[in-house]
Formats: C-alpha cells, sequence, structure tokens
C-alpha cells in the first residue's frame, strides 16, 4: 500500500472490500486467504505469487505438547472409537463448560458439541492435529481428557 500511495479507503472503493475488514487484515486479527488477497493486490497493480514450502509450525510448549498428545489421539480415532469415547467426551465438555466463560472458548464448545453430535470424524481429526489458530484454540478447551491410556501419553510427551 505504500508503495503504491493507496490507503485503506481507497482500497476499499477499488476493490469492494469493507474498509474495517481490510484494517482487521491489516492487523492480523482476521486472515486474509489466498483469493482475498489476489483480489486486494491487483487493485494495487500486483499479482500474488504463492510458493510451496514446508515450515516447522511455530508453537510455544504447551501449544506443542497439546497438538503431540490430540495427534495421538487422532491416530486411534474412528467412528467406532468415538462411540467409544462419547461417554467421556460429553462428560469433560459439561465440566469444561462449567468452569470456563469468555470468547473464543464458548464458541469452541459449540464447534466441538457440532463435530461430536455430527460424528465428523475427519473435521474431528483437523482440530486433533491442525496447526491454525482455531485448531489450536480448540485444543485449548478440548474434551479428550483421559482418552489416551497413560503409557501412550508419556510416549508422546517424551517425544516432544
Amino acid at each position: 500500500m505504500a508503495q503504491t500511495g493507496v490507503n485503506q479507503s481507497t482500497l476499499s472503493r477499488f476493490s469492494g472490500v469493507r474498509q474495517p475488514s481490510i484494517s482487521q487484515y491489516l492487523s492480523g486479527r482476521a486472515e486474509l486467504s489466498d483469493e482475498q488477497l489476489a483480489r486486494l493486490l491487483e487493485c494495487m497493480g500486483y499479482r500474488l505469487v504463492v510458493t510451496r514450502r514446508s515450515v516447522p509450525a511455530d508453537l510455544n510448549r504447551s501449544e506443542h505438547r497439546s497438538w503431540l498428545l490430540h495427534r495421538q489421539l487422532s491416530a486411534r480415532l474412528d467412528p467406532r472409537a468415538l462411540a467409544q469415547w462419547l461417554p467421556v467426551i460429553e462428560r469433560n465438555l459439561r465440566r469444561l463448560r462449567a468452569g470456563t466463560t469468555g470468547q473464543p472458548h464458548e464458541r469452541n464448545f459449540d464447534r466441538w458439541d457440532a463435530l461430536i453430535a455430527s460424528g465428523d470424524v475427519p473435521g474431528i481429526r483437523r482440530v486433533l492435529t491442525g496447526l491454525d489458530r482455531h485448531a489450536i484454540e480448540m485444543r485449548e478447551v478440548s474434551p479428550m481428557r483421559g482418552l489416551l491410556p497413560e503409557d501412550d501419553r508419556l510416549r508422546a510427551l517424551k517425544a516432544g
């Protein structure tokens, strides 16, 4: 924007994207898809070139440990396991809801409820193993406590 002399209001008029949305993208409060970014860049005379490469996840120690444990659960997850785990998951969700307030936690409880109620094994796996902010925040209020055998739990933590 600085190189082209375009401010948020002007970019909003060119692109049709609301100025508050542009502000949120620039501040990092909202994520921008490649398609949205390409649209905004084209309005300033630029193209988006995406280069694919793998990079290590930037997780703090707590997030990394949670990811390791949930990844182990993902390896055991299938529709049958989910059905067996359901009483523990539901009990954990009730306990967590009773002791936790505020966003994004309350919204994430609703998301857990929807995933569990629909039996969405692929969706649950994405949360258990995902590295995006949404998955990390979902794991902060995970109802999966007590499902991983202790030896697997210790092995996963030792590996990390």
